[in-house]
């Protein structure tokens, strides 16, 4: 029998009704695992290259991995994946919390999703049983109504529920899905896509649980987590503050993004940081699945406006993004913007940038007053800010603009708007400045979603002997690699911290629990995939696995028309630092460029970005030639 994965993948055609059920081979379970490659293999198959994101053709795609919903910290997350109505490639998407296990639990391991509904519906998943069922009594609701709505027809407060808001009802581009109102698949316009198909929501519930072969080693796994996470200092600070404890010591570097990435330290960073935020405003912390860390953020505010706890808080990328990005220092305004993002389900690294790009337009004059409606949108204006984030989600004047991305928004301003949208790809910078994070910056250019944080540690981790390195010898990384070093030996580093985080995107594990940063270590993950599968894997094959994936990603995107020229940030960032202690420092071209080709010449792909055969055929996935020859 199969462990720590049911065998089966739901089909569901909103168009003509069809539900189905493939049964994939341990083989296909063990080469692909979960999340991201198993996405990539059926968006690489079946979806035509050029289709729209935001018609019937796209495939929606919700993927555990093989450990999901094992009784183990990090084990809570799954992944969602389309052609991305933002940046038009690979879109891909992460959250925790709780629904990715029930869909396990409900006896599936991912759910594939077709066509357009004919009106408003949502899934209704739970023990082997689907229905797709009429929402038209919950469209055009927020979330926490749509989740309240369904659980109540339901009868059972503990169905799990990913939703969708007005935003991804009117196809904001970079609109989200959220489940249990709070943890959110954020990026790349996932929610818009759902709103295209006349899907409000999937609601799940499952009495199953997730076998292990070797359920007394996932025990002790866990027990050891238990007593060991608090001893990480990265962890424990997680406990304490969420990732809101990164707002005073990125200041303090003069790497925190400030009126649209021009300063790398804000004057007001003291009112928006997560000690402030600790101190007024946060009534609670909640935890995912199965994990004690307890990180997310529940904030409560009652004048001069309401927020609601339901909501959760805001973390590290939305207080720096609404705050010191926006140059807005009213920590009640930033808690605003992001509870209205999650009520409507926008995501709000792309809202709050483009944002700051309009903020930075309005300063410079190419909009004005008549453009936004009479609103004084300049850098600093909290009111302006909120006003703007609530006519993004409803698409009202400016609002319908924005809602298109600041790629396309500043395309349609001209008049030299282009060198203000923060955007890679189409995708809006978060809150990490590459100027001081050199392999953050090349993973912002060459990121297959477009610009992303998450696609490997972060640079000042390794350049001092430590933990944080120590975790890292298992994987051939020994020596530290100063943070603004561009060289060799940071592409070295950088592409190895690529397969490892792919990896934890195939496996849908939190990266707030695993290494080299956080507890659990490289062979303890090892360990686990084989206590709950029955495998015998090593570093080696999962490291594979990890590049697999992004090596498929690649594949789809040349198959979609991305060619090197889109592997590029934006010229700010080869212009000096304007304040902070890292003022005037600015990155090179020259070493930019000459970094991707050797980022490139480490992948195994050709001169211009294209994995050549012989790597397809290494990875096992030869069969993507095919793709790319037509």
């Amino acid at each position: 029998m199969a462990y720590g994965y049911n065998g089966k993948i739901l089909r569901v055609d909103l168009s003509s009704g069809k539900i189905s059920v493939d049964e994939p081979d341990e083989v296909f379970y063990r080469r692909y695992i979960g999340g991201r490659s198993l996405a990539l293999y059926y968006l690489l198959k079946e979806l035509e290259p050029g289709v729209d994101p935001l018609g019937p053709d796209n495939m929606l795609i919700f993927a555990t991995s093989v450990i999901t919903g094992a009784p183990l910290p990090g084990t809570s997350r799954f992944s969602v994946a389309a052609r991305s109505p933002l940046t038009e490639t690979y879109g891909e998407s992460e959250a925790g919390g709780f629904f990715g296990p029930e869909l396990k639990f409900a006896d599936y391991d991912a759910v594939i999703i077709k066509g357009k509904a004919d009106k408003p519906v949502y899934l209704w998943i739970h023990d082997g049983e689907v229905e797709i069922r009429d929402a038209g009594k919950i469209w055009g609701k927020t979330g926490k109504e749509v989740q309240e709505g369904i659980r109540e027809e339901l009868g059972d407060d503990k169905v799990r529920v990913a939703l969708i808001g007005p935003a991804g009802e009117k196809l904001v581009r970079f609109a989200c899905i959220v489940n249990e109102l709070k943890h959110v698949n954020g990026r790349g316009g996932m929610g818009a896509v759902m709103g295209s198909k006349n899907l409000k929501a999937v609601a799940v519930r499952g009495t199953k649980r997730v076998e292990a072969k070797e359920p007394d080693t996932v025990k002790s796994l866990a027990k050891w987590f238990s007593e060991n996470y608090m001893k990480n200092p990265d962890t424990s600070g997680l406990h304490r503050l969420g990732t809101s404890i990164l707002v005073l010591p990125h200041n303090e570097l003069g790497a925190l993004p400030t009126r649209n990435f021009h300063e790398g330290s804000f004057e007001g960073v003291e009112k928006i940081s997560g000690e402030r935020l600790k101190e007024t405003l946060l009534v609670g912390q909640k935890s995912c699945f199965a994990c004690p860390v307890g990180c997310k953020r529940v904030v409560k505010v009652d004048e001069p406006f309401k927020v609601d706890p339901a909501y959760g808080g805001p973390e590290y990328e939305t207080l720096a993004d609404f705050g010191s990005n926006c140059g807005v220092d009213d920590l009640k305004t930033v808690v605003k913007a992001a509870e209205i993002c999650n009520a409507y389900t926008m995501d709000t690294v792309s809202t709050a940038t483009t944002i700051a790009f309009a903020m930075e337009c309005f300063e410079n004059g190419i909009l004005t007053k008549d453009d936004t409606g009479g609103i004084d949108l300049k850098f600093g204006n909290a009111e302006a800010m909120v006003k703007m984030v609530e006519m993004i989600a409803k698409r009202e004047g400016l609002g319908d603009l924005l809602a298109e991305g600041s790629k396309r928004a500043a395309k349609k301003i001209g008049r030299g708007a282009e060198k203000f949208a923060m955007q890679v790809k189409g995708k809006e910078l978060p809150m990490h400045e590459p100027r001081l994070k050199t392999g953050v910056g090349l993973g912002y250019a060459v990121s297959p979603i477009g610009a992303d944080h998450v696609q490997v540690e972060h640079d000042p981790c390794f350049e001092e002997k430590g933990l944080f390195l120590d975790q890292l010898s298992s994987i051939g990384i020994l020596e530290p690699v100063k943070s603004l070093d561009i060289g060799p030996r940071k592409v070295r580093l950088f592409t190895y911290l690529q397969h490892w985080w792919s990896l934890g995107n195939c496996l849908d594990i939190c990266l707030f629990t695993t290494a080299p940063v956080r507890v659990w270590k490289i062979p303890q993950v090892v360990e686990m995939v084989n206590a709950v599968t029955g495998w015998d894997t090593t570093t080696w094959e999962l490291m594979k696995v990890g590049e697999r994936g992004t090596t498929m990603a690649r594949a789809f995107n040349v198959r979609e028309g991305f060619t090197k020229d889109d592997d590029w940030i934006p010229e700010r960032f080869f212009e000096p630092l304007e304040g902070g202690p890292l003022k005037g420092k600015k990155l090179s071209k020259d070493e930019f460029k000459q970094a991707i080709a050797t980022y490139y010449q480490m992948m195994g792909w050709d001169e211009t970005g294209v994995p050549t055969g012989a790597k397809l055929e290494e990875l096992d996935v030869g069969w993507v030639a095919d793709k790319l020859r037509k």
